[in-house]
């Protein structure tokens, strides 16, 4: 792992920390493979049932490292784009914790995230058009499937910032804290990994898939994917601990 990017592993959850605050953990190459190395870990290793990402010093990430891009460097990853996940995501889920900016490709990697926490006092935006560039990692496609088009095009256009508490109000965040961020996903995930795994991945699955299918095969593509969930050894021991009243022990089969 580079030391751009710190990870650790509390009670399932893969804690992992873009590590370059000088700059206020702007991307570069070697934090885009270690990001991408995490991500490989997250779905490889059955213990790991979410991770959350963040970035050190009280910045989530600044964008893309420019003094990098005028060296001729790409702060991406191949098969996986920007940051090493904007393009090829985990298929477990992914925290984004919050603090300070997520700016630029910054607030790519936090979209290309499932759920977000962050501080009342973070920002947001994609402010590449004052720069001359565009938010190719994804910003300019993505941020109109997470918030009104309109906004989306405000956002692009103009470079503008927005708050926490304005991103929370348009659906782009989840959770706004008043202290910090870390904390507050670390929360969250513990109750994502209380859960069934296999429930937890494919509900994730369908979520991100299901936008892109037909009215007539909605329910058959679903069924391809819950099958066998509800087959699984963890439905049965969920249904038996219910009854048992007591906590699951789940073995994601």
């Amino acid at each position: 792992m580079s030391e751009e990017v710190k990870t650790e592993v509390e009670d399932g959850v893969l804690i992992v920390t873009i590590n370059r605050p000088e700059a206020k953990n702007a991307m570069n190459k070697a934090a885009a493979e270690g990001i991408a190395a995490a991500m490989d870990r997250l779905d490889a290793e059955d213990d790991l049932r979410v991770a959350i990402l963040t970035g050190a010093g009280g910045t989530f990430c600044s964008g893309m490292d420019l003094k990098g891009f005028l060296r001729g460097e790409s702060p991406s990853v191949e098969g996986r784009g920007f940051g090493g996940v904007v393009q090829a995501p985990p298929s477990k889920p992914l925290i984004a914790a919050v603090e300070g900016y997520a700016l630029a490709g910054g607030l790519e990697l936090m979209i290309a995230c499932d759920l977000v926490v962050a501080n009342e006092g973070a920002k947001f935006g994609i402010p590449e058009a004052k720069r001359g560039l565009v938010a190719a990692a994804g910003g300019v496609m993505m941020l109109p499937d997470q918030i009104p088009e309109r906004i989306a095009m405000e956002l692009a256009l103009t470079g503008d910032f927005i708050d926490a508490a304005r991103a929370y109000e348009l659906g782009l965040i989840n959770r706004v804290v008043s202290g910090s961020a870390l904390e507050g996903a670390k929360e969250l995930a513990r109750k994502i990994a209380e859960n069934g795994p296999l429930a937890v991945r494919v509900s994730k699955q369908i979520l991100k898939e299901s936008r892109g299918w037909s009215m007539d095969e909605r329910y058959d593509k679903q069924a391809q994917l819950i099958g066998p969930v509800f087959v699984s050894e963890d439905a049965r021991e969920g249904a038996a601990a219910f009854a048992e009243k007591r906590k699951p022990n789940w073995k994601g089969k």
